[in-house]
């Protein structure tokens, strides 16, 4: 393998890799749903983000493959990279297959080394394998394609250690997430208040499909006035950008995924598609908690205390690995009080063993010939600074698609009210109706 100390003359300098555009494409948020720039999930973008950071030593050139994993592309990739690296996040589920069965076509068709970054399986919280079982095949395929193009894989957490070499593998070690690597070995988190009172600034995340959320939710808009609900489903952006579909806007939920929920009525609802805004905002908040892991990294991040609802593997073996305070979601009563989670949160853990990961995963990063920008720290220095001098997007809120919805139901109005002038009706009952089937994505 090439040598991993900066400038050395086998050093990849040309990096395909996997990220939706370049960290300072900046595109508006509509642009952002459209094209579904966040992969589903704005959790993505930190850890995609974080590896343009650290990968961004001087003389290194990195390009974003843009989600296209296109077989036919081999050749061209061969020419003009000498290496593909690949964060990812829970790839070994079921709904991900595909995606799989395609890498697997195309990294075998490289003649590149292929760097794998995190990836993770996707379990329940007693760590079973049997709904892996259908997907393994694909699994087996794509690790061993990867195994191919280096000398070894690069895994989330222990399940996920543990679930490859039950079928096999060897050559896997745990590196973590590239999202608690953003700032190097710098980072440290503390508790500045004594106690965190009803009036404090407090963050929470949601994943809509952990129902048990429901009644906490409840709880904490009627204790907390200074809540905020920081979404990341690409659903929810839709429905802050254009309002939502006259069926369903009026429906009641403890969980806010409909917008008659008193957290969007009150516009305490925040939605970001560029991390730099949402660490940079995460860190005036007093304490974060809920169930979204990325969510509560951008805390941390911020430097503002988090807890983590651990309810799948996937979320539970992060945790874990980084120190993180958590609770198993089984473990979370539904009268839970934030309050009571920051007196029981402890970062020793998280900052004791903080240096050590770094190391693990730079060590990593050298064994497959690739350095980092911390090495002189001149390059990382270089992207903050530019990520200071970057006018990205604010948060969305429930006032940013106000216009677009305003105008959207002036046209339907005037749609559905006026004779059909030369098809302009059709046209604009189509864009609506286009609208509402993103809206269910």
């Amino acid at each position: 393998m090439p040598d991993s100390t900066t400038g050395s003359p086998g050093r990849p300098k040309r990096i395909l890799l996997r990220s939706p555009k370049d960290p300072f494409e900046i595109v508006p948020p509509t642009t952002t749903f459209g094209r579904n720039l966040i992969g589903m999930n704005s959790g993505n973008l930190l850890f995609l983000q974080a590896v343009w950071k650290i990968l961004g030593a001087d003389g290194v050139d990195l390009a974003p493959d843009r989600f296209k994993t296109d077989p036919r592309a081999a050749d061209e990739i061969n020419e003009r990279y000498d290496a593909y690296v690949i964060p990812l996040a829970n790839a070994f589920r079921l709904s991900y297959e595909s995606t799989l069965v395609e890498m697997t076509k195309l990294i075998k068709r490289l003649r590149i080394p292929v760097v794998i970054l995190g990836v993770g399986a996707q379990s329940n919280l007693k760590y079973e394998f049997g709904n892996l079982k259908r997907i393994e095949p694909a699994v087996r395929a794509f690790v061993s394609a990867v195994l191919d193009h280096g000398p070894g894989i690069g895994v989330r957490g222990e399940l996920t250690q543990s679930y490859l070499h039950g079928l096999g593998f060897r050559d896997v070690e745990v590196i973590g997430c590239p999202s608690m690597f953003m700032n190097g070995e710098d980072l440290r988190v503390e508790k500045p208040l004594a106690h965190l009172g009803t009036d404090a600034r407090v963050s929470m995340s949601i994943t809509p499909t952990v129902k048990a959320m429901g009644s906490i939710v409840t709880s904490h808009v009627q204790r907390y006035p200074n809540l905020t609900y920081v979404a990341q489903d690409l659903e929810t952006l839709g429905k802050l950008l254009w309002g939502e579909s006259s069926r369903t806007r009026n429906l009641a939920d403890p969980i806010p995924i409909h917008l008659s929920h008193q957290l969007f009525r009150e516009n305490h609802v925040r939605f970001y598609v560029e991390p730099w805004p949402w660490i940079a905002d995460m860190g005036k908040q007093d304490f974060a908690f809920g169930t979204r892991i990325h969510g509560n990294i951008a805390a941390i991040l911020g430097g503002t205390p988090a807890f983590v609802f651990a309810h799948d593997s996937r979320t539970l073996e992060l945790v874990r690995y980084f120190g993180i305070p958590h609770r198993r979601m089984w473990e979370v009563p539904p009268d839970i009080d934030a309050a009571d989670l920051y007196d029981e949160a402890d970062y020793g853990e998280l900052n004791r063993g903080h240096a050590a990961r770094f190391a693990t995963f730079r060590a990593y990063l050298g064994l497959h010939g690739l350095t980092d920008a911390f090495a002189d720290g001149q390059a990382a220095r270089a992207f903050d600074e530019r990520v200071a001098r970057t006018a990205f997007p604010p948060a969305v809120d429930m006032t940013s698609g106000m216009a677009d919805r305003r105008s959207l139901r002036a046209a339907a109005f005037r749609a559905r009210s006026s004779p059909p002038i030369r098809g302009a009706r059709k046209a604009v009952m189509q864009k609506l109706a286009g609208l509402t089937s993103r809206q269910g994505r």
